[in-house]
C-alpha cells in the first residue's frame, strides 16, 4: 500500500489555520482585509514580527494569503532585535524556520537607549521601535507595515481610555503615518480574538516569547500602572464574557457605529467640537 508524502511541521501548521481554526482564524482575518481594505494590488509590506504569538501567527496568515490572492503584492517579514536576550533570539529564529517564514533581522539599540531614561522608558521604546520599523521598511521599499494588534487589544483599549483617559478613543485597523509620508499601519488580526490564537498555538505545540524586555522589573512607576490597568481591564472584561458572552462583540460594534448626534462633545481632525455649535439650528431645521 502506498503512503501518502508525510507533511513538514510548517504545512501542518498552514493547515491548522485553514481547517481546523478555520473559522476562529483564517475567516476573521479575511473579513478584516476586506472590511478595512487592509491590501491593495502591488502593496509591499512589511510584516513586523515581535517574536509573540499575534505577529507569528500574522506573518503566516499574510504568507498564505499571499500564496492564493486574486492580485500580487510583495511581503517583507521583518524582525527588529531591540537588544533581546540571546534566548529569545534564539527562539524567533527557530520558530521562524519552524514556520517557514523568511525573516530579515536587524539589530538596533533601544532596550539600552530605553533603560538610561528615568521617566516613561515604555513609551519611548514603544516610540523607538515604530520609528525603526518605519525606517527600515521605507529602506526595503515597502508602503505599509503590519502589526499584530487583536480583537482583544482593541476592546481592551477602548475601555482604557474611557475608564482611565477621561476620552472614547478607539484603535483604528489603519493609519496614515504622520512622520513618513506615504507610509501606512495595518491591523490585519483586527477582527480576529486572542484565546483563538492562544489555542491555536497550543494545538501547535508552539512556545513563543513574552516580554522579552530586559528592563521591565526596573520601570518607571507610570509604565508599571499603565500596565497593571491595562490587566486590570483584561481580567474585568474576562469575568464580564464569562457572565455575558457577546459583551465583548458589542463593545467592538459601537466603536463601528457611534452616533455623534447624542454626545455633548467631541474631537474630529484634531479640533474639540460642542453639541452648542448646531444644537439651534437642529431645533429650526426641525420646525
Amino acid at each position: 500500500m502506498r503512503m501518502g508524502r508525510e507533511l513538514s511541521s510548517a504545512q501542518l501548521i498552514e493547515r491548522s489555520i485553514q481547517k481546523k481554526y478555520r473559522k476562529e482564524l483564517w475567516t476573521p482575518f479575511i473579513l478584516a482585509i476586506k472590511r478595512y481594505q487592509l491590501i491593495e494590488e502591488g502593496d509591499k509590506i512589511a510584516v513586523c514580527i515581535s517574536g509573540g504569538k499575534d505577529s507569528m501567527l500574522m506573518a503566516k496568515l499574510m504568507q498564505i494569503l499571499q500564496k492564493f490572492s486574486d492580485f500580487p503584492f510583495e511581503l517583507e517579514f521583518l524582525v527588529m532585535d531591540p537588544g533581546y536576550a540571546p534566548a529569545n533570539r534564539r527562539k524567533i529564529e527557530e520558530n521562524a524556520k519552524k514556520l517557514q517564514i523568511p525573516i530579515h533581522i536587524f539589530e538596533t539599540d533601544i532596550f539600552q537607549v530605553a533603560n538610561g531614561t528615568e521617566k516613561n522608558p515604555c513609551y519611548l521604546c514603544a516610540r523607538m521601535r515604530r520609528g525603526h520599523l518605519y525606517s527600515r521598511a521605507r529602506a526595503l521599499g515597502c508602503n505599509k507595515i503590519a502589526l499584530g494588534h487583536h480583537f482583544n487589544d482593541v476592546i481592551e483599549t477602548t475601555v482604557m481610555s474611557m475608564f482611565y483617559g477621561a476620552q472614547l478613543q478607539g484603535m483604528m485597523p489603519k493609519l496614515h503615518s504622520t512622520n513618513f509620508e506615504g507610509m501606512e499601519l495595518i491591523r490585519p488580526l483586527y477582527c480576529i480574538h486572542e484565546d483563538d490564537i492562544i489555542a491555536w498555538a497550543r494545538y501547535n505545540h508552539l512556545e513563543f516569547i513574552q516580554c522579552a524586555c530586559r528592563f521591565t522589573e526596573q520601570a518607571a512607576s507610570a509604565d508599571h500602572e499603565h500596565l497593571s490597568k491595562r490587566k486590570a481591564v483584561k481580567e474585568m472584561l474576562r469575568k464580564m464574557r464569562s457572565e455575558d458572552p457577546d459583551i465583548e462583540q458589542r463593545v467592538f460594534s459601537s466603536i463601528h457605529a457611534v452616533n455623534i448626534d447624542t454626545f455633548p462633545g467631541w474631537k474630529a481632525g484634531g479640533q474639540e467640537h460642542s453639541f452648542l455649535e448646531t444644537y439651534d439650528q437642529k431645533a429650526e431645521a426641525s420646525e
